[in-house]
């Protein structure tokens, strides 16, 4: 059959933006209003070493175990860290540093155990975006060396990866958002403040938030915190939180007044709870409808 070239060809339906990215947008707009800055979250394959033993999680804990993480098998180690600041984290891992010099002595007993460099050079998919702060806090303490200390706040939304079983609200892909400030002298209530500060900017969904506290290697005090979501009836776990420890800055060469409060949170579970999804397979995976994505509304937080 002849093929007419003339023929006018069916009209696209045109590009639609994902859920998601709008949202993902609009967070990135909040944390600027906020004063902000974003770091840089283009390592998806991560070492062990930045994104577990730099925030001072021992090396038998269960998150570092195959069935939670994603190790990768080529490259399986990587090359290059810093060989003093290793040392560092090695002497703060096994005795609390107390063998170092006094402005990288954090005064506690450590984990005591034998740390493994083996073990920290173990490439993975990255698990957490803390990964990113860990890279970013130890530039700002060589600028801190210097005598170039500031109070600092930053960002970051990027994807990282858990070997998790998947329900309504899990995923083994999904999105973080993390932030952190670094200032002298910071407490449990900035942290909270500046949580509530954030959702509340996002809409009425997040008036109310709950904190509970909780435990993480690397932050003391550390705090859950939770949102209502009416379709699955009841409340649902959006974020963690917590100040590092001195363990995680002090080898970094930070000032014994130094404190970073940080937290994280997932992309998906606030975009769930504002727009009512139940299942987080239909927001995010091969199981998107796309007439969805063409069809959802512009964000509107307000």
């Amino acid at each position: 059959k002849p093929v007419n070239v003339a023929a006018g060809g069916v009209a696209p339906t045109g590009g639609a933006l994902h859920p998601l990215m709008k949202v993902r947008s609009m967070f990135r707009e909040t944390f600027i209003e906020m004063g902000f800055e974003e770091m840089e979250t283009n390592k998806f394959v991560e070492s062990s070493f930045w994104n577990f033993d730099a925030l001072f999680q021992p090396q038998q804990h269960p998150a570092r175990d195959a069935h939670d993480t994603f190790f990768v098998k080529t490259p399986a180690s990587t090359r290059t860290l810093p060989a003093d600041y290793l040392e560092r984290v090695r002497a703060t891992h096994e005795n609390g540093g107390e063998s170092l010099p006094d402005e990288y002595n954090s005064k506690s007993c450590g984990w005591r155990y034998d740390w493994s460099e083996e073990e920290s050079r173990k490439n993975l998919l990255r698990t957490h975006t803390t990964a990113v702060s860990s890279r970013t806090l130890y530039k700002i303490a060589q600028l801190a060396k210097e005598g170039n200390f500031k109070p600092q706040k930053y960002f970051s939304i990027d994807r990282v990866f858990r070997n998790e079983a998947l329900d309504a609200t899990h995923l083994a892909e999904f999105h973080q958002v993390e932030g952190f400030v670094i200032d002298r002298n910071l407490s449990l209530g900035n942290l909270m403040g500046t949580i509530a500060d954030f959702y509340r900017r996002l809409g009425p969904e997040f008036n109310d938030l709950k904190f509970k506290p909780t435990y993480n290697p690397y932050t003391e005090p550390s705090m859950e915190f939770f949102s209502y979501h009416p379709g699955l009836k009841k409340w649902v776990e959006v974020g963690n939180s917590g100040i590092f420890r001195p363990e995680m800055l002090r080898p970094m060469g930070f000032d014994e007044d130094v404190s970073v409060i940080a937290w994280g949170m997932s992309l998906e579970r606030p975009t769930m709870i504002k727009y009512g999804v139940d299942n987080i397979r239909t927001l995010f995976g091969h199981k998107v409808d796309l007439n969805m994505v063409r069809s959802h509304p512009i964000v509107r937080w307000t």
